[in-house]
């Protein structure tokens, strides 16, 4: 159970990497002028590839959820909140950051309509630094509450000097 913890909060931490990155860059981004924001838009080519954390960081907390279910239930309710705030990162992502990437060919193509889908991109990847940083709460809370808890209450009782029989 301790490595499954471990991954599920080393996932989410490395889909923070790049979001937390994306929301200190804001604003000196915005402020670019159009010829300046294009050419720097290009260091994100092969970032796609932080989809790959993202869905292992998804599953590692459904994982997680379902292994903590019957020893720690509000643990398991925190690795799922995980799960679907990670998951919810997406939607914003495929609603607001993928089509700005498609209507100017992830920024090669300059439509003249440039400074809205740049405020999408922008935003769009600032909320998901939020939403992936209590992503990685949840995580951490999920990982730190589940002790050697038992679902029949038997570590409590014997932990406050109580009689422990089954």
């Amino acid at each position: 159970m301790t490595a499954l913890k471990v991954t599920a909060l080393v996932l989410t931490a490395i889909v923070l990497v790049p979001s937390g990155a994306h929301l200190l860059e804001l604003p000196a981004k915005m402020a670019l002028d159009r010829a300046a924001y294009f050419t720097v838009q290009q260091i994100y080519a092969g970032w796609s590839l932080f989809g790959v954390p993202i869905v292992a960081a998804i599953g590692a907390n459904v994982l997680l959820s379902a292994r903590l279910r019957a020893r720690d239930p509000a643990a398991a309710r925190w690795a799922m909140a995980a799960a679907g705030l990670m998951a919810a990162s997406l939607g914003v992502f495929f609603a607001w950051t993928f089509p700005a990437n498609r209507a100017t060919g992830n920024w090669t193509l300059m439509p003249d309509a440039w400074e809205g889908l740049r405020r999408a991109w922008e935003y769009s990847h600032a909320a998901n630094a939020g939403i992936v940083l209590a992503a990685l709460v949840a995580c951490a809370i999920a990982a730190s509450r589940s002790g050697n808890r038992r679902p029949d209450g038997l570590a409590r009782r014997a932990s406050a000097g109580q009689e422990c029989r089954p």
